[in-house]
């Protein structure tokens, strides 16, 4: 086989991140785009020793599992990776991906995995998007309908924002509907859209490292209704600001307020070094269950707000929490996880590296009037080692909840956790990878495996979050 070559396929199963497998002559073949059943023609783009790698030139017979996407943009789009894939297929998947890691990485077979708690909303789910302005991506249709000798494009025909295209930091698919967040989410993009052009706003380069615009974020709240709409910018300018505010208050006066965001960082995180607020109060409120919280530019916040209160559900009972409980929340974030626990339990202890966020979850303890949360800021690993096995100040923990980044847990960090000697482990994870890797360590050193529970915060996509909770083995 070599790379431009067209088979004829059977595809298998799933992979991970959103392929298809089919298999030639012992050789493993990926394949974009494909379901499982499919009977397909591709062409490879890619071949190794080991493997190969091709997209869909013709479906033959579809598979019973496939739908017809409902947005215009997929296959172009990075957003959404499995819009062509029945909904309970990719729950069944999830699951199945859970358990093969589990085994695979953890060496925990045989282990019952629940099935995946599925989103009852899989379109408009989104309480964040994060839009990028950039450089116009054209499609193949735009290519082929350009007139001769029209290579160099105007400026306005550059200027998108949108998405980015997978795995192109530099171009952007300018769109005019997105079914992730709203309606009156991409109505809002549209307009800054045409406002932007129509004052000729430059886009920030990240070769050149200059131009205005950035990105814009828009959140909104699914339980309140409040919306905000963040404009992140490499300058501060007020009178485009102020002109941009009155166009869309003119607009969507639901909207509630709108804040700039400034930042000279060459990096394209869409998070400001400093911020104007130019209507409102520079943040929306979110509802979890009883608690309400407050969401400024620059918080974390689970963006799939139902989902959310299901996963919170989840750890809650999976903690088996007694009244006179003391938990230890590490990586604790915003704090969502410990006040939606903290009625359950006598005292938690929260600890987070990022001092943002701190603030946020005591300003939410305050907000929902709880006192038994406490928040200490500060590196997880550092500040266990320094209470050499348990955290100074603080009575040893009953409960660890563990929710770290995709990257898991660090060693020294588990074997502190074990030299607590909790009842009863919470680990919660955006990466069953690593989730199964850290489990094994806890689980050869005195635990037991009692749960495991896939949830689905993002429909359409191959990201799979998963509960599991362990106990000491007396």
């Amino acid at each position: 086989m070599k790379r431009g070559d067209t088979l004829h396929l059977n595809l298998e199963t799933f992979a991970f991140e959103g392929k298809s497998i089919a298999k030639v002559d012992g050789m493993v073949v990926f394949v974009r785009g494909g379901v499982p059943g499919d009977e397909v023609r591709v062409q490879l783009t890619k071949v190794k020793k080991q493997f190969a790698e091709g997209e869909i030139a013709e479906v033959i017979n579809a598979s019973p599992l496939r739908e017809k996407p409902r947005c215009k943009y997929f296959g172009i789009c990075g957003g959404c990776k499995w819009q062509q894939v029945n909904y309970q297929a990719q729950l069944d998947f999830k699951r199945q991906h859970v358990v093969d890691v589990l085994e695979r990485i953890g060496g925990l077979s045989g282990v019952k995995v629940n099935p995946t708690l599925g989103s009852d909303e899989t379109y408009f789910y989104r309480n964040k998007m994060e839009f990028s302005f950039g450089d116009r991506w054209l499609t193949r249709e735009e290519m082929e309908n350009r007139k001769p000798g029209n290579g160099d494009r105007k400026p306005s025909d550059r200027f998108a924002l949108g998405l980015h295209i997978p795995e192109r930091f530099d171009k952007v698919l300018d769109i005019d509907e997105c079914w992730l967040q709203s309606e009156r989410s991409h109505q809002i993009v549209n307009e800054v859209r045409s406002f932007c052009r129509s004052r000729a706003l430059s886009v920030y380069s990240t070769f050149t490292h200059s131009g205005y615009l950035r990105n814009l974020v828009i959140r909104e709240s699914k339980r309140t209704a409040e919306v905000m709409v963040n404009l992140v910018t490499s300058e501060d300018r007020p009178e485009n600001m102020k002109e941009l505010r009155d166009r869309l208050l003119a607009q969507f006066p639901f909207i509630t307020t709108i804040v700039n965001n400034i930042t000279t960082r060459k990096s394209q995180v869409a998070i400001g070094e400093f911020e104007k607020v130019y209507h409102g109060n520079g943040y929306i409120r979110e509802k979890l269950g009883d608690r309400i919280y407050r969401i400024s530019a620059g918080s974390f916040f689970q963006t799939n707000t139902l989902q959310a209160e299901r996963l919170y559900d989840a750890a809650t009972r999976m903690g088996h929490f007694h009244p006179t409980d003391t938990v230890c929340d590490l990586y604790s974030g915003t704090g969502t996880i410990a006040l939606h626990i903290a009625d359950h339990v006598e005292r938690v202890v929260c600890i987070e590296s990022v001092e943002a966020s701190v603030k946020d979850a005591r300003a939410n303890a305050a907000l929902n009037n709880v006192v038994n949360c406490e928040f200490v800021h500060g590196d997880v690993k550092d500040l266990l080692l320094a209470g050499e096995g348990r955290i100074s100040g603080f009575p040893p923990p009953d409960v660890v909840i563990v929710d770290p980044p995709r990257s898991g847990v660090h060693p020294k960090v588990i074997d502190c956790v074990v030299r607590f000697r909790p009842r009863q482990i919470v680990y919660i994870s955006c990466n069953p990878s690593t989730q199964a890797r850290d489990l094994k360590p806890l689980c050869e050193q005195g635990y037991l495996l009692d749960e495991v529970q896939p949830v689905d915060m993002f429909p359409h996509t191959f990201h799979i979050e998963n509960v599991v909770s362990l106990s000491r083995n007396e």
